[in-house]
């Protein structure tokens, strides 16, 4: 699991890859992550939107931006936290992502950004 904190905000990442949807002959390796957001700040914070950079070790770079997450914008109070799964698939065995998610201070309605650590895609077959 790999953690990082902004601004009292800490988000976790653990990545497991998924052979049984994957097919490497078609080039499609999928993936897929739990996050953990928690608050540990003295202040109710909603998360608002994310960005994702996504990068393939065959070249490719996507940037995904939405609202929320997994159709949700949560809120959390200090102390608690969220989790959600979600996925990713790649044309390569290895990769890795990195991004942010927008968040808003309730009390005052300030926005700021919170690092997702960056977290490797990488296909178990190519572990030793």
């Amino acid at each position: 699991m790999i953690t990082q904190s902004t601004a009292g905000i800490n988000v976790s990442v653990e990545c497991v890859y998924q052979p049984e949807y994957s097919n490497a002959d078609n080039m499609h390796f999928m993936f897929a992550y739990r996050i953990t957001i928690e608050n540990t700040s003295d202040y109710t914070a909603q998360l608002i939107s994310r960005h994702w950079e996504i990068f393939d070790s065959i070249g490719e770079h996507k940037q995904v931006d939405g609202e929320g997450i997994v159709g949700e914008q949560p809120i959390l109070q200090p102390g608690q936290s969220h989790q959600y799964v979600s996925g990713c698939n790649l044309k390569s065995e290895l990769g890795y992502m990195e991004g942010y998610y927008t968040m808003m201070r309730e009390i005052d309605g300030k926005k700021f950004n919170v690092n997702i650590p960056r977290f490797n895609l990488t296909a178990s077959f190519r572990l030793n």
